[in-house]
This record gives structure tokens, C-alpha cells and sequence, in this order.
């Protein structure tokens, strides 16, 4: 169905967000939303009316196309003024800040799209876990790669305390992080045995809920 050589990862449904999904969301927009697979299951589970996506790739929006109500294909820079402001439950910014060249200024412009109280989950990978950091460190290696963390078209790079000034700086209203850990690696039981100590070396990616405060929040005083 795709030409694309990274078919996998436009197809791939986001389900390891549902521990930070509202229970209902009636509008949702997906920035990057690939081959839509993910808004599609939210709706199918009922927890979105309406869905919207802006995707880069051309053959993954044609797909979005198919099961999504209203998608965009460009650069999201210049396609979020397609959508008014304050009109978005939830938004989803899934493995995407770290492509692009501003993510502090796209951040804020996704923020206005939401309605006062509406959420955005994010996920951005870990530039302190030790598959950087040590080779780094010990070998003065900093590699990029196919995928992962070091993905070569990763443009900007954050650590914990990175994404919590990222989200700030947005004007949005951190919620609750979840680390998430390689499949198949030990970096999960390492956690537990650590008491959390060594997150910041074991946590692959951070999964981040925040919010837009209400309008009464926002109000200067």
C-alpha cells in the first residue's frame, strides 16, 4: 500500500498512549499522523467523534485520507493555520518535535489550537539513555543511525528536564510522564531495582500529558 520505505512506521497505531488518553475526546487532531492508523482507533473506540491529521509524506496522507475525516499534507509549520483556534479536545504529537527545526514555536501554535482545558500527549526519546551517553562518555562516539534515538533526521535532542521546558515554554501545563523502555532489554527491571535513581539513563522515550489552563488560569491578573 505505501511506497514509502518506512511503511511500518506510517501504519503503526500508537496504542502504549491509552494510560494518558481522556476518556473522550470529540475532536482530535494528529500532528503526523502517518498512515492515520492511530486516529482511526480512536475512533473506532469511541473515544473521538472527529478526527484531523497533517502528515508530510504524501503516500501515508493518501492512506490517512481513507479513515480519517479531514487530513493535510505539507509541512505542519504551514498547515496548522488551517484549523481554527481553540477547536481541538486533544492532539497528538507522537515521535515529531524532535524532526523539526523550531519545535518551541510549533509547540505554541499546536497549544492555541487547543480549547481551554483540552490536552496534547507527546512522545520524544531520551538523549541521556545510556546507548548515548556511554558511548559518548567512555568512546567519544555520537553515531547517527537508520532509527532510534540517534535517527538521522532527528534535528533537535531532549533530555527529561529538556521536555519539561519545552512543554513550559508553550504555554501548556505538564500532566504526568511515563518513561517507556526497549523492548526487549532488562532497562525496565533496572528502573525498578533503582527505585527510578537511574532513569534518566534507562528511559528510551518520555510519553508527556499537559494541558492548556483555562482561560481563568491564563488571565492576567
Amino acid at each position: 500500500m505505501y511506497e514509502d520505505k518506512q511503511a511500518w512506521y506510517y501504519a503503526f497505531v500508537r496504542r502504549d498512549i491509552e494510560p494518558l488518553l481522556p476518556a473522550n475526546a470529540p475532536r482530535v487532531l494528529e500532528v503526523g499522523c502517518g498512515g492515520g492508523g492511530t486516529l482511526a482507533w480512536l475512533k473506532e473506540s469511541g473515544r473521538a467523534q472527529w478526527t484531523a491529521g497533517v502528515e508530510l509524506s504524501p503516500e501515508a496522507a493518501a492512506v490517512a485520507r481513507t479513515r480519517v475525516d479531514q487530513v493535510h499534507c505539507g509541512d505542519a509549520d504551514e498547515l496548522l493555520v488551517n484549523f481554527p483556534e481553540d477547536s481541538f479536545d486533544l492532539i497528538l504529537c507522537l515521535d515529531v518535535l524532535e524532526h523539526l527545526v523550531d519545535p518551541w514555536a510549533t509547540l505554541g501554535k499546536i497549544q492555541a489550537l487547543l480549547r481551554p482545558g483540552g490536552r496534547i500527549i507527546a512522545s520524544l526519546p531520551n538523549v541521556r539513555h545510556h546507548s548515548v551517553v556511554l558511548p559518548l562518555l567512555f568512546g567519544g562516539r555520537w553515531e547517527y543511525q537508520e532509527a532510534g534515538i540517534m535517527d538521522r533526521t532527528h534535528l533537535r535532542f531532549f533530555s527529561r528536564q529538556g521536555i519539561a521546558s519545552l512543554i513550559s515554554r508553550a504555554g501548556l501545563r505538564e500532566i504526568r510522564a511515563l518513561p517507556t523502555y526497549r523492548w526487549g532489554s532488562w532497562d525496565k527491571w533496572k528502573d525498578l531495582a533503582t527505585l527510578g535513581l537511574l532513569r534518566g539513563l534507562l528511559a528510551f522515550q518520555y510519553l508527556v500529558l499537559a494541558e492548556r489552563p483555562g482561560e481563568l488560569e491564563r488571565r492576567p491578573a
